[in-house]
């Protein structure tokens, strides 16, 4: 049998090409994901007054915050999340939320 056509050398050749294709696709995936990514956030816009939200984390907790009107937003779970914490916790969640204490 010459070298070139050896069953373990079409094995390697195979292999080699479906873990490419493979790669290839998990890269796709990535890039669409990406992609969707920032359109959905060139798209959060404030109910109020149609301005940009930016987010922000104050004490765990990812907030939308109107970068005009200063609206604050919540996701779903968001305030749930927030009750659960101690009053302590939540008072200076609130607070921070109003811009009564440095972050």
């Amino acid at each position: 049998m010459s070298k070139e056509n050896r069953p373990e050398d079409e094995w390697f050749a195979r292999h080699e090409e479906e873990l490419l294709r493979q790669a290839r696709r998990k890269r796709q995936r990535a890039d669409e994901e990406a992609r969707q990514a920032q359109e959905t956030a060139a798209q959060i816009k404030c109910p109020k007054c149609a301005n940009d939200l930016k987010e922000e984390d104050i004490a765990g907790v990812t907030i939308d915050r109107c970068v005009a009107c200063e609206g604050v937003f919540l996701d779903r779970g968001e305030l749930e999340e927030i009750m659960l914490r101690s009053t302590a916790e939540r008072r200076g969640i609130f607070r921070k939320l109003l811009g009564f204490s440095p972050d």
